[in-house]
């Protein structure tokens, strides 16, 4: 059952991400590179957007006091501030894999495992 659920939800997303990027202009992948060298082209805008989040995260007052269940508002709210950053990973994203992966990069792979990476960085101490 499980596995039949996240076929079906794989199919959704990559019929709406295709959907969505045929409404958009297309930007051109770069075919000729390989996994490791796009991974390796996208790793320091990856770590510049982390950067400044966790700097954003470490300079709110709220941060003295929080928990690590909470780091979610603090990442929330630190996202305007590192504009920048994230939308050049998610640009270069799109340039390396396709249109319409950096978004999906961004709200999935990303976000799952930016909490961890905050915690880890910024020193958040577990209860």
């Amino acid at each position: 059952m499980i596995v039949e659920s996240l076929v079906g939800l794989s199919l959704v997303l990559n019929v709406s991400l295709e959907s969505r990027t045929a409404l958009t202009a297309a930007a051109p992948v770069i075919p000729e590179l390989s996994i490791r060298q796009k991974e390796a082209a996208l790793l320091p805008l990856v770590n510049r957007a982390t950067d400044c989040i966790v700097r954003q995260v470490f300079a709110d007052p709220r941060y003295r006091h929080v928990r690590p269940a909470e780091i979610n508002d603090l990442i929330i709210d630190s996202i305007p501030a590192c504009e920048k950053p994230v939308r050049a990973m998610i640009e270069a994203h799109d340039r390396l894999y396709g249109s319409g992966s950096g978004e999906a990069f961004l709200l999935g792979p990303y976000l799952d495992v930016l909490p961890s990476a905050i915690v880890r960085q910024a020193g958040v101490k577990t209860p």
